[in-house]
């Protein structure tokens, strides 16, 4: 039933032509930010309307940050944080927070691995005390490795070595980014992954997991003071670690060829092709060029109006489902892609050539301005909806600080959306859809007639 609410919301403020939201800007949230002494940054940020509180701890540090050879070792141990500390038994973390009434679980990126509970707002200090815990006093065994590394192998066996276009995807990324570690999997490469062993992880652990590489994030029905106190309690009394180094990643040399994979699999149901570009992050106080990509990806193939999908799916024919995609959440260069599922009867080399054409024609055209109204009050809605979950604020401003955004870019981001032009899309695609800094991919069958 909200859903069917938040739809018709939605078609009202559409039919009634409430665009240009730069004369309404997105309503702020109630957010305080403060530093504990040892360097963690603190994130407070309130809603009151349900005695609920999400805790978060997020580490500036995910694969990307990994050493050479030990692909893996990130999520690793974000796994192995869930075993015991010196004063709680393995196991015992989830446990407490599942008899507490609340929910727990962790998660890794490119850029940063987090940690979350979602409880009664009275139970925070419990929480808090917890992760301050397996901050400093993560205690492993070897037996330990063992379990847990047998555990994430048969993760990458379900998620990766099962599916082909996963596979297809690890391949693609391994020939866009040349020197990078974007171009290595977040789980990592099997391999690698079965040579982990304690040292590492231990490594790992001691080298990133120090409040001063750490942000607390608390959303929901708390007061800044309560959380202040809460925090210095609990987390200040931790040492921060004084070698912790800015994070240096190798830069992209410059890349003067495109690049072409076509990965062949038995499995495969629905071939497709797609290609992806090197493409600007979203910069610290600079979001125009990333928030431009966006709505570029939104214009281009978003939805059912998007240039792509009207013609390639509705008009031409051609293709079963078309879209197109960029990543704003990186630290270091991201990528834009576009991808085409073809019909029956159309080979990949013609899904592929349409695709061109398409895009050839976006570019020469323009933007449809009534279209990209429309996308601008469907995103500035959805980040209003998106305020009535405290889950989501937290990811919201855990994410952006953890690839070095600040509040006031999370804060500012919705109405620089609101102002981007279509010329602005246009530039930022002439700029971004550069061929010899791609890879074209062809994800197909054996079988499969590829000219």
């Amino acid at each position: 039933m909200r859903n069917a609410v938040k739809g018709a919301v939605l078609a009202l403020i559409v039919a009634t032509g409430l665009a240009h939201a730069e004369e309404a800007p997105v309503p702020q949230d109630d957010v305080t930010t403060f530093t504990l002494d040892n360097g963690m940054e603190v994130v407070v940020i309130e809603d009151h309307r349900a005695p609920v509180v999400v805790n978060m701890v997020w580490y500036r540090a995910g694969s990307a940050d990994e050493p050479a050879g030990a692909s893996g070792v990130a999520h690793f141990l974000e796994h192995l944080l869930f075993k015991g500390t010196d004063t709680l038994e393995p196991g015992e973390f989830s446990r407490t927070v599942a008899r507490n009434g609340g929910s727990d679980n962790a998660f890794t990126s490119y850029d940063y691995t987090a940690y979350f509970q979602r409880v009664a707002a009275d139970r925070l200090e419990l929480m808090m005390r917890m992760e301050a815990d397996r901050m400093v006093n993560l205690n492993l065994d070897e037996e330990d490795i063992l379990t847990e590394r047998e555990v994430i192998i048969e993760e990458r066996n379900q998620r990766t070595e099962n599916d082909p276009g996963a596979l297809f995807g690890e391949q693609r990324n391994a020939a866009l980014y040349m020197n990078h570690r974007y171009g290595i999997p977040i789980i990592g490469w099997r391999h690698e992954m079965v040579t982990l062993d304690l040292q590492d992880a231990l490594d790992y652990y001691e080298t990133y997991y120090a409040p001063n590489n750490a942000i607390l994030v608390v959303a929901g029905d708390v007061e800044p003071e309560e959380v202040r106190a809460l925090a210095t309690e609990q987390f200040g009394p931790l040492p921060p670690n004084p070698e912790l180094s800015p994070r240096a990643r190798p830069d992209e040399p410059p890349q003067l060829a495109e690049r072409r994979l076509t990965f062949r699999d038995a499995r495969v149901a629905q071939p497709y092709v797609s290609r992806v570009y090197l493409a600007p992050s979203r910069n610290a106080g600079d979001q125009r060029d990333a928030a431009a990509l966006t709505l570029l990806a939104e214009v281009l193939g978003g939805g059912q109006t998007s240039k792509l999908v009207r013609a390639l799916t509705f008009d031409s024919q051609t293709a079963v489902w078309a879209g197109a995609f960029y990543d704003d959440t990186r630290l270091d260069e991201s990528s834009f892609g576009v991808a085409v599922v073809p019909s029956d009867g159309v080979s990949l080399q013609e899904a592929e050539d349409a695709m061109d054409r398409v895009i050839a024609e976006f570019l020469a055209e323009g933007v449809d301005e009534a279209q990209l109204d429309r996308i601008k009050m469907q995103l500035r809605a959805q980040t209003i909806y998106a305020r009535d979950n405290v889950e989501r604020l937290a990811n919201r401003y855990g994410q952006a600080l953890a690839i070095g955004l600040t509040v006031e870019d999370v804060q500012d981001w919705p109405n620089i959306l609101q102002s981007i032009t279509g010329e602005e899309i246009i530039a930022a695609a002439r700029k971004v859809f550069d061929r010899n800094q791609s890879v074209t991919g062809w994800l197909t069958t054996p079988e499969e007639v590829t000219q």
